[in-house]
């Protein structure tokens, strides 16, 4: 291929057509133009919050981009789910600079996809490996401590691991649908205990309740500043200082609104709590939720059976309900790997962390496979 590699502070500098052209074909909404220059465009995700685009791009000898990559130079690891925090403090015990590091991921979402955009028109593999290539070059040419890959699909992260990554593996819990055409067909599949459970809670979480789905031209900016209020009290409590600003729901809310499902409980009329899902080319994703008022079980029929009701209604595969909670596998969300790969320059570093990762990923396989076959709420076959 003869190309070359450039490097943008703002998805912006690349441009819409352009980096659609590349992201669009994978239908991953978190990948789409619109969703990531919001985070930036809304000060969200800025060099002032800890996160500095340097996205790439690999452009031909006309000019056309072939590729492109999501890129970040990062100021601290908050926000990314891929928890590498005690990597950082036993190298600055031992005198190194863990940060600033190099960051493939969306921010705030932990979200598999691709990090590796390639052009329908071009060949995946060798732009595959000319971003990787250049994500490399760049941790190098800056002095930085690393290069990390966060939540990529399981293909791009074996070739990562075929180029000389550190492999890292975690889980998350997602609902599949079993070719279901109500929310009746898949109680159906679980244990009788588990479906007596399931309809108790969402009889007492809908009791006096309006809850609406909302998307495309029915989401108002009302909806947002409610929706909002949830989000930054959730977040306050949760995580000490919420990611996202205002300006960034007004900013999707206005660019992706056919991709977005606001989920709005309402008392009396008056909004008390709301999940946000965004919709994929086969997957429903729940992001964040929050509630002003504290209703039993509101929080499981918001987020997760409002999302397998809309999965089924659209005959979406999965619904994918973000990091964390066990409490999701007694709702029908099954463990499910997820992954990240790690270029460490200093090998002081990267040898123990090597060595742990080493153990760390069959510990996982194992938890998995027990988790399914010890706690899954579907019924045993006779």
């Amino acid at each position: 291929m003869d190309f070359r590699i450039q490097i943008h502070n703002a998805v912006a500098d690349i441009g819409r057509e352009a980096w659609d052209a590349c992201a669009s074909p994978f239908g991953d909404p978190f990948l789409s133009f619109d969703f990531l220059d919001a985070c930036e465009a809304s000060g969200s995700a800025v060099p002032e919050q800890g996160w500095a685009g340097r996205h790439l791009s690999l452009v031909d000898e006309t000019g056309r981009v072939l590729g492109v990559m999501p890129l970040w130079l990062k100021g601290h690891s908050q926000g990314e789910y891929v928890f590498d925090h005690s990597w950082a403090d036993a190298y600055q015990r031992a005198g190194g600079r863990y940060y600033p590091k190099l960051l493939s991921a969306v921010p705030f979402t932990p979200v598999t996809g691709p990090r590796f955009l390639a052009h329908p028109d071009a060949d995946a593999a060798p732009v595959r490996q000319a971003l990787l290539q250049g994500a490399i070059a760049l941790t190098e040419q800056l002095g930085v401590s690393s290069l990390h890959v966060n939540f990529p699909t399981e293909g791009d992260w074996t070739a990562m691991g075929e180029a000389g990554l550190l492999l890292r593996q975690d889980m998350q819990f997602v609902w599949r649908n079993d070719g279901y055409a109500t929310f009746e067909d898949f109680l159906t599949a679980l244990s009788a205990n588990r479906r007596k459970t399931i309809r108790r809670e969402r009889r007492e979480a809908q009791a006096g309740l309006d809850i609406r789905v909302l998307t495309g031209s029915d989401i108002a900016e009302t909806h947002w500043d409610a929706f909002f209020a949830f989000y930054m009290d959730t977040g306050a409590r949760k995580w000490g200082r919420p990611y996202l600003t205002r300006d960034f729901f007004s900013r999707i809310g206005a660019t992706m609104a056919d991709r977005i499902a606001l989920v709005m409980a309402f008392r009396d009329g008056v909004a008390i709590a709301g999940a946000l899902n965004l919709i994929g080319r086969d997957a429903l994703y729940g992001r964040q939720w929050g509630a002003l008022e504290e209703v039993p079980f509101l929080h499981f029929e918001l987020c997760y059976y409002q999302a397998i009701d809309l999965a089924i209604s659209r005959g979406l595969s999965r619904v994918e309900a973000g990091a964390q909670g066990q409490h999701k596998i007694a709702r029908g969300y099954l463990p499910s790997p997820v992954y990240s790969a790690h270029f460490i320059a200093d090998p002081a570093l990267r040898a123990p962390v090597a060595r742990y990762l080493d153990g760390e990923r069959p510990a996982v396989a194992a938890e998995i496979d027990a988790i399914t076959a010890e706690l899954s709420p579907f019924r045993r076959p006779d």
